[in-house]
């Protein structure tokens, strides 16, 4: 398949989405480029979700259209590689890392086996992000640091071109952020990057351009990312990613 990166990654016009009688998105007008990176965030029940979701194609507005490429999200569905907020599994599941890796593959077949390509690329996907080496352990006996690499190596094996993930930082130490981001920094010279999470403070120092999500959706340059902005999105002082450091009415303040 020949990939046209110089169309729009996502290109999101019109769109309104409500479930039963509650408007959720109303309104939404979003283009992201290809190789763009960009952070999504705003308050629980603003709609942040509703917007992966029709992304990827797991709902559809009630007005407006929604292209990934040019395309609908169903039909490029194989070019998004997703990294879900929780891993759901049953810790006494005997599943290795391997195997979750191999996993990004479903879908990439009509044979319901691994083939050979399959191995291949899910290898390819654990040296991409350092974990060749415990491609054997159990995954519930792995780090949560480690865990959310198994997953975004995963979502990278799918070899699509977009990857989204969501609240990924969300139980990780600092030490696994740190590299998590340096990841995120290299897969972006190749694929374009879409984040939700609460932590907006690491923003400025990754992403593009943020996203902020409450039943409209606004765009702002990282640079704009200040404590006015940070309560217009969240109503209110919003603890950062630098847990000794908050915004508020009078400006920076450190304990």
């Amino acid at each position: 398949m020949i990939r046209d990166l110089q169309k729009s990654a996502v290109s999101i016009h019109g769109v309104t989405f409500s479930y039963d009688t509650r408007a959720v998105l109303v309104d939404v007008n979003l283009d992201i480029a290809s190789l763009d990176s960009i952070c999504v965030v705003g308050p629980n029940g603003g709609g942040k979700t509703t917007l992966i979701k029709l992304i990827l194609g797991l709902l559809t507005p009630n007005t407006g259209t929604v292209h990934v490429f040019g395309s609908k999200p169903k039909e490029a569905r194989l070019r998004i590689s997703y990294v879900p907020q929780y891993a759901q599994y049953d810790s006494q599941f005997p599943i290795s890392v391997m195997e979750v890796v191999c996993m990004g593959r479903l879908g990439q077949s009509f044979t319901g086996r691994y083939s050979k390509e399959d191995r291949e690329q899910a290898l390819e996907a654990l040296a991409e992000t350092h974990l060749v080496d415990i491609a054997a352990r159990p995954f519930s006996s792995i780090s949560g640091g480690q865990r959310q690499r198994v997953l975004i190596a995963r979502a990278l094996a799918s070899r699509g071109d977009i990857l989204i993930l969501d609240e990924p930082t969300a139980n990780i130490d600092h030490e696994s952020e740190v590299k998590f981001f340096d990841l995120l920094g290299k897969l972006n010279q190749r694929m374009t990057i879409i984040m939700v999470t609460h932590e907006v403070g690491f923003a400025s120092t990754f992403f593009k351009r943020i996203a902020c999500v409450n039943k409209a959706v606004k765009i702002h340059p990282t640079s704009a990312l200040t404590g006015d902005l940070i309560r217009e999105i969240y109503g209110g002082d919003l603890q950062m990613i630098r847990h000794d450091h908050c915004c508020s009415g009078k400006g920076h303040s450190h304990e």
